[in-house]
């Protein structure tokens, strides 16, 4: 390495180093990835009060989910920011209507009937620096560790920094042939392409033969907050606490979510300046889907905020949002994401 390169290196990594030390006090937006079952595609939207999201791209896709994808369409879309400085997005590699548009000439890639519903092999990670230009690595645990060439499925992938090991932990639901949906965990490289170790299980539902799915981790003080989906009944919104990010966890029988109809993809974000939190998830049992809202400051008590556009949440310009996930952003991210989608800001805070 010569020494511009090296003078090169070094600054790159001290921007890197003043940009993750993003305090509460610099945040001033909402950044929310999401996805449509139309368009398989990824989408962003943007909300400056953490009420009103308005899609940044007139409804349309900021990636397209057959560019990123080995099955042609993403799903799932998860999103953090790294202490590092650097962004984060996970999602699934999973195009439901494949067949119909033409990407395979089966329903599946695999057996239907061994195999089941969707059964995927792989993910997508990406990363990046500024939220518009990332590279992405598609990752496939059958090609990652001998002997898991039965897994059946490889869904909804999320992310948490585990500050015991100082590494990023990626956490999925995962099954093997057609069978018992649970939610595992892994330790990914610090390059973030490939897996460190091999899936372990992250949480034991006591109840035998339930599927449960869809994690969504929070740090509150010491404590970890484990969100998922339960499908014990009509399947809802259920909280699991733990004092390490892998467990083990506290199993709680309460479902968290208001919702009659079934519901998943919870997803926990934090108002900014403020002691709440905002537990956020799909409601597909109803037509259209939508999302749901409740809010809670000690993760004990929850207020029903309803649905988008039908309580105090609100999509201005978008509509059947799927599985989705919101970060805090600031100014400057938050102004960088308008000028490079011309998105007016203004029009926003007259909504």
């Amino acid at each position: 390495m010569n020494i511009r390169t090296l003078l090169f290196t070094i600054l790159i990594l001290f921007a890197h180093n003043l940009f993750a030390q993003v305090k509460e006090s610099d945040l001033a937006a909402y950044l929310m990835v999401y996805f449509k079952d139309e368009s398989h595609g990824l989408y962003f939207a943007i909300s400056q009060d953490g009420y009103s999201f308005t899609d940044i791209n007139k409804g349309k896709p900021i990636i397209a989910g057959d560019s990123i994808a080995q099955q042609k369409g993403i799903r799932d879309p998860y999103i953090m920011r790294g202490k590092d400085g650097y962004f984060y997005m996970v999602m699934t590699d999973l195009h439901i209507y494949a067949q119909k548009q033409g990407y395979r000439n089966t329903e599946w890639e695999r057996d239907g009937v061994a195999f089941g519903w969707g059964n995927n092999r792989g993910i997508v990670l990406m990363k990046s620096t500024d939220l518009i230009h990332w590279n992405h690595t598609e990752l496939y645990l059958e090609k990652a560790f001998q002997g898991w060439e039965n897994v059946g499925s490889f869904w909804a992938p999320e992310l948490i920094y585990d500050d015991r090991t100082g590494k990023m932990m990626i956490y999925f639901t995962m099954r093997f042939g057609n069978g018992l949906n649970q939610l595992y965990y892994a330790y990914l490289n610090k390059e973030f392409t490939a897996f460190e170790s091999e899936p372990q299980l992250l949480f034991q539902y006591p109840k035998a033969n339930k599927n449960y799915i869809d994690g969504d981790i929070t740090k509150v003080g010491n404590k970890y907050h484990l969100f998922y989906v339960a499908h014990d009944g009509v399947p809802g919104i259920k909280q699991a606490v733990s004092d390490y990010p892998n467990g083990p966890y506290q199993y709680d029988d309460r479902f968290y979510d208001p919702e009659p109809e079934a519901c998943e993809a919870p997803n926990v974000w934090k108002r900014i300046g403020e002691d709440k939190w905002v537990l956020m998830y799909d409601i597909y049992g109803i037509s259209p889907h939508n999302f749901g809202f409740s809010e809670t400051t000690d993760f004990k008590n929850f207020v029903d905020l309803g649905h988008f556009n039908a309580g105090k949440m609100k999509s201005t310009n978008f509509t059947s949002p799927k599985h989705g996930a919101v970060i805090p952003i600031t100014k400057q991210e938050l102004e960088r994401l308008a000028k490079h989608w011309q998105f007016d800001l203004s029009i926003q805070k007259k909504q």
